[in-house]
């Protein structure tokens, strides 16, 4: 079966559904990407559920409800899946202040993780306010 082609739903994560899938966010209205984070069943099918982004925090090594802690969660509009059905792209409405852990000189989140640019020195600057 190709997985380009079918509408059967073949995400992998592995026989224990530990295996982590790669999961890009936008924002639903002005497609700016909000986070690169990753995934494994349980979180796959918590966003399914609640309808907030969750994922698998590597840091931590535990499921993570975006802005269980913070207030800023991030509400599914729609999923996508690639081709090869081997990464994820949330489509959110951010619900709260912003988006990214860390945060402005003036204490509010940033309303992306991208938030700087690499300029030609490899310096860093800030480019979202």
């Amino acid at each position: 079966m190709d997985r380009e082609y079918t509408e059967e739903l073949l995400l992998d994560f592995g026989p224990e559904g530990k295996d982590l899938i790669p999961v890009i966010t936008q924002n639903f209205i002005t497609k700016e990407v909000l986070i690169l984070a990753y995934a494994n069943k349980e979180a796959f099918h918590e966003t399914i559920r609640s309808n907030f982004a969750t994922y698998f925090s590597r840091s931590r090594n535990e499921l993570w409800k975006k802005g269980s802690t913070s207030g800023d969660f991030l509400q599914v509009n729609e999923i996508r899946i690639n081709c090869e059905q081997n990464s994820l792209l949330f489509l959110v409405t951010p619900v709260g202040k912003g988006v990214c852990h860390a945060l402005k000189s003036d204490g509010t989140a940033f309303s992306t993780c991208y938030y700087r640019r690499i300029d030609p020195d490899l310096k860093l600057a800030v480019i979202v306010n």
